[in-house]
């Protein structure tokens, strides 16, 4: 499992670099400082998993994120951050990163999420989800925020999706799992699963993350 870390502070770089290369299975094969340096570096080195700061100068990890994604879809993006803008968050998460952790977070939770993503899950922190939908309902939409399916075409896309499958993502951009979905609804977990996937397939989501962001865009 190839580590590319990416962080402005080179005590973060650093650290980070030598706890994750003493787990087994795992290699830091290079740091970067900025989103920059990080595509420059994914470029060249082709890691399976970026562990990236959010807030750094020059190119911030939004921008890198984004980059990275276009240019290279297979890698996986892991945003590393403090917390301390959730409108970045926000916009990062709609770029397609792949999950985000807290600096705070014990190295072997970090440890765990690399391998989450690496095996193609998604690392999401559901207090912290909740938090973040919470100051999106604050924000207006600015252009800037808007995920690609907010156009013109709008309302044919929604209108694509069925009765129930409309419920399920408004409880989604509430922050509701799916075991509350199904409470809520008094359905099982397996039909709110099969749900979630159509809805996401129907509107070109990734993942959950993406759904409730897009949800609180629409049902605001």
């Amino acid at each position: 499992m190839r580590v590319l870390v990416v962080d402005d502070q080179r005590l973060m770089r650093e650290g980070l670099a030598t706890i994750l290369n003493l787990e087994p299975g795992m290699e830091v094969v290079g740091t970067a400082v900025d989103g920059r340096d990080a595509y420059a570096k994914v470029t060249e080195l082709r890691p399976d998993v970026v562990l990236m700061d959010i807030r750094m100068p020059g190119m911030d990890g939004v921008e890198g994120a984004e980059l990275i994604l276009r240019h290279f879809p297979e890698t996986k993006v892991l945003i590393l951050t403090t917390f301390d803008d959730a409108e970045l968050i926000l916009q990062v998460l709609e770029k397609g990163v792949h999950g985000y952790l807290l600096k705070d977070m014990p190295s072997e939770a970090i440890v765990s999420a690399i391998q989450t993503v690496y095996n193609g899950g998604s690392v999401l922190q559901p207090d912290i989800t909740a938090m973040l939908l919470k100051e999106l309902k604050k924000m207006p939409a600015a252009p800037s925020m808007q995920t690609p399916l907010q156009n013109a075409n709008d309302d044919k896309t929604l209108g694509s999706l069925t009765d129930r499958e409309k419920e399920i993502l408004a409880l989604l951009g509430h922050g509701l799992n799916n075991k509350e979905i199904a409470d809520q609804l008094f359905i099982s977990e397996g039909t709110v699963k099969n749900h979630v996937s159509s809805l996401m397939a129907k509107l070109g989501l990734r993942d959950r993350t993406q759904a409730a962001v897009f949800s609180v865009r629409h049902f605001k």
